[in-house]
């Protein structure tokens, strides 16, 4: 880290947000009574929300791993990055490619004051954090293209952040926006919550979002599949997280039986 993002803004503790009900779901200790609150009201309707989140966590991890040691890829561009979790995805790439270039991007004050600690990684690497919303891509791309070069391949990874963006909210048209600066060669990594395994209790955990002010859309395979447009998937496809490439798995624990109700995917950019 450089220290060049501005002073944090303050930390709303009265709403919840998703970066820290995420991190209380992964036993974190940076979040506040009000996102435990709605993390245990959507374990009580759905008890399968924290294992999910270790799911997801993973698949970032294999996909980071296939990403650096199959494809070459040595640059990263991660949005919605939430709260550090180690091993996060500049760790796991960095420790293949110490060389690897990073970008972390995120909207939540509580991660910014976190980032400069948490965030840090190898000498020969960079390992950047940029406050900024996911809404916005094109001040996402101006900020990143500072530290990354739009001119070689880069990995964009969207770990469980587009189900927070709805469509009419222009889901798609951001995903389009960043992929379509990328070089040939560029990988989209993308996570996203499905209704297709598991619908009744999905919908009553995003009804549980919605009720504290928080947007949450579910979608089926076909609609996980609009955001890899014009790209070419990588196997096994658009699969529930724990299905994808688990022969990557490193120091996963067992999660047990059943679905996961989060598709997973990575795309190559002819």
């Amino acid at each position: 880290m450089t220290g060049t993002e501005p002073a944090a803004p303050r930390i709303d503790t009265t709403k919840p947000h998703p970066a820290r009900v995420y991190d209380w779901y992964l036993g974190g200790k940076d979040n506040y009574p009000v996102d435990e609150e709605l993390g245990r009201r959507i374990a009580s309707l759905n008890g399968d929300a924290p294992r999910a989140a270790r799911a997801n966590r993973w698949f970032m991890h294999r996909a980071t791993r296939r990403l650096v040691s199959a494809a070459g890829i040595r640059q990263f561009l991660d949005i919605g990055t939430g709260i550090p979790t180690e091993p996060n995805l500049h760790q796991i790439a960095q420790r293949v490619a110490p060389d690897a270039r990073v970008v972390y991007v995120d909207n939540d004050p509580i991660v910014l004051a976190h980032a400069g600690a948490l965030l840090r990684g190898t000498e020969e690497g960079v390992t950047e954090y940029v406050q900024a919303d996911a809404r916005d891509p094109e001040q996402i791309l101006e900020r990143a293209g500072k530290i990354l070069d739009f001119e070689r391949p880069v990995a964009l990874s969207l770990i469980a952040l587009m189900h927070f963006i709805a469509d009419e909210d222009g889901a798609y048209d951001v995903v389009g926006t960043l992929v379509d600066a990328l070089a040939p060669g560029s990988c989209l990594v993308l996570s996203c919550m499905t209704a297709d395994f598991e619908p009744e209790q999905v919908h009553e955990g995003i009804a549980a979002y919605r009720a504290s002010g928080v947007t949450l859309v579910a979608r089926d395979r076909t609609q996980v599949g609009r955001f890899f447009t014009g790209l070419d998937l990588v196997e096994p496809g658009i699969v529930s997280v724990r299905d994808w490439r688990p022969e990557l798995a490193e120091g996963e624990s067992d999660i047990g039986p059943g679905p996961v109700s989060l598709y997973g995917a990575v795309g190559i950019k002819p």
